[in-house]
């Protein structure tokens, strides 16, 4: 069926609009090329700050709709710029917290079972989520239940039940998402994590949204309640609305959210990003595998126009849970090293269990990132300098026109999937109000078009630098791993088979390729003390 896209952008409760400023270009990151290791110890990188401009703040309670024709389903999405930024110190955690205890703690007519048995015959979806900046509420129902989901929904955002031992309950979820599922049992995201407190030390983005804790055990239901009042509030809030949206629903939900308070407390001001470099972090854990995250911060954001040709760049190297990607094809393919090696252009958080990018991870600073899946224990120091290796390959040389050609066309192909559910239109129509772009996937697709293989290579050489990667090891045996980084020690490769003669003719080269970590900057933590506090 035909579909219709309209943009609804209209103020919010008789509260005057803020002019929203045009998005202003950040300085140019020159490339560093790495420096091969001498005898002579050199003094240890100083890290480079820097500071973003603030992602917008679009008038109180904007409001963009997509209605769809003839579509039966309803989508909301409410985007609070709200996150663990927003956290006290010594209560990290307690905006993830308390937008989990609205969204499954009741309210104040239904209890938390019973909010699920209303919902339930419904089949209707309510949740909610944090990261360092948003908190993301969806809904979606069938238009047929939409008067009793609204219902539940303005309550579940004006009349939360905030009752003590849903609290606890949550509190002890969040707990134990820490101490059992990020320390014990996902060494993967215990890097990713681990990557952002190496990234922003003494900074507001240091912590897992989720929490630390100490953080944790300290929120009471009073803190709760008054961060609800402070940040949950109008002039913080974005309305988004698709499918069987007309303009009487969309005064609707604009009418019943003027009941949130008009405005929050003070925003924190972001400190610079520490822009640390050449670190690295060995996170000791009892692990049949070694688990790797690289990267840094930098300002490269969607507002820049470098962002497309460097998203390009970053694909060909290894786009997301994709088998074309350089990394996936050297690291995984020819070297049997794990199961999969991606890079990303930007803070990444996978949807679910699909391939996709979470929409709303809006951020004023952002980072470039290498993920390599655990690898055999023996081979963690090979597979770190292949990936450096192949980046260091990547900003030699514009890419063969073919090879271009192949990975322009899939990213083209790749982000009509990005924009396949109404949820996802919408996240992203958010993320465009929030870095003042024109549509994002739509840009992408014209500057994709226009882009040339030389064009990709120099905005890949002015953002990324090796030199300035920093890199986590999650390993069984960290000490030992960390003495070894520390004294640059080539790494081959160990195979059970044997190989082609040129693939071990580029392991020779890639055995002795420097890491970007300086001896002196190389640290040991025991995961069971990562995220206490």
């Amino acid at each position: 069926m035909k579909r219709a896209f309209l943009f609804f952008l209209l103020a919010g409760c008789a509260t005057p609009e803020p002019v929203i400023k045009d998005a202003v270009e950040v300085d140019l990151v020159k490339a560093i090329t790495p420096t091969p290791p001498t005898s002579e110890p050199s003094p240890p990188p100083s890290p480079v700050p820097f500071t973003s401009k603030p992602i917008q703040r679009p008038p109180p309670m904007h409001t963009i709709a997509l209605p769809v024709e003839g579509k039966p389903i309803v989508s909301f999405r409410l985007v609070f710029q709200a996150g663990s930024i927003d956290d006290p110190q010594g209560k990290e955690g307690l905006t993830s917290l308390t937008a989990q205890l609205m969204a499954e703690g009741g309210t104040k007519e239904l209890s938390a079972p019973q909010l699920l048995e209303a919902l339930y015959p419904m089949a209707a979806e309510l949740s909610a989520s944090t990261d360092k900046e948003l908190t993301v509420f969806e809904g979606r129902v069938h238009r047929d239940r939409l008067e009793r989901f609204l219902d539940i929904f303005g309550d579940v955002m004006l009349e939360p039940r905030f009752d003590q031992a849903e609290l606890d309950r949550l509190r002890t979820d969040a707990l134990n998402a820490v101490k059992s599922g990020l320390r014990g049992e996902n060494d993967e995201n215990l890097g990713k994590v681990a990557l952002d407190a190496l990234l922003y030390p003494d900074h507001p983005y240091r912590h897992f949204p989720g929490g630390t804790v100490k953080g944790l055990s300290a929120i009471t239901l009073e803190d709760v309640k008054a961060h609800w009042k402070a940040v949950f509030t109008q002039d913080r809030l974005v309305i988004g609305l698709a499918g069987a949206v007309d303009d009487s629903l969309v005064k609707q939900v604009k009418e019943r959210l003027c009941s949130l308070p008009e405005r929050s407390a003070d925003r924190p001001e972001l400190p610079p990003a520490p822009g640390v470099r050449s670190r690295a972090l060995v996170v000791e854990k009892d692990s049949l595998s070694t688990a790797i995250s690289m990267g840094f911060s930098y300002p490269l954001r969607r507002d820049h126009p470098d962002f497309y040709p460097v998203a390009l760049a970053v694909s060909y190297l290894g786009e997301h849970r994709q088998f074309h990607g350089v990394l996936f094809q050297e690291l995984r393919e020819k070297r049997g090293l794990n199961y999969g090696d991606y890079a990303y252009a930007e803070h990444f958080h996978q949807e679910g269990y699909s391939s996709r990018p979470r929409v709303n991870v809006g951020r004023t600073q952002q980072d470039f990132s290498i993920w390599i899946r655990p690898v055999e224990p023996q081979n963690a120091l090979f597979a770190a300098r292949g990936a450096v290796f192949f980046l260091d390959e990547l900003l030699s040389r514009p890419p063969p026109k073919e090879r271009f050609e192949t990975a322009r066309g899939f990213l083209l192909g790749l982000t009509r999937l990005w924009e396949q559910t109404d949820q996802r239109r919408l996240g992203y129509a958010i993320d465009d109000a929030l870095y003042g772009t024109p549509p994002f996937l739509e840009r992408m697709r014209v500057a994709l078009e226009a882009m040339t293989p030389e064009q990709m290579h120099e905005a890949a050489r002015r953002h990324l630098a090796p030199s300035k990667l920093n890199l986590v090891f999650v390993a069984k045996g960290a000490n030992s791993l960390a003495e070894s980084l520390a004294k640059a020690e080539t790494a081959p490769i160990r195979y059970p088979s044997p190989k082609p003669p040129e693939v071990l003719e580029l392991d020779g080269r890639i055995a002795s390729h420097p890491l970007p970590v300086h001896s002196s900057l190389v640290k040991v933590q025991d995961a069971q003390a990562f995220m206490e506090e």
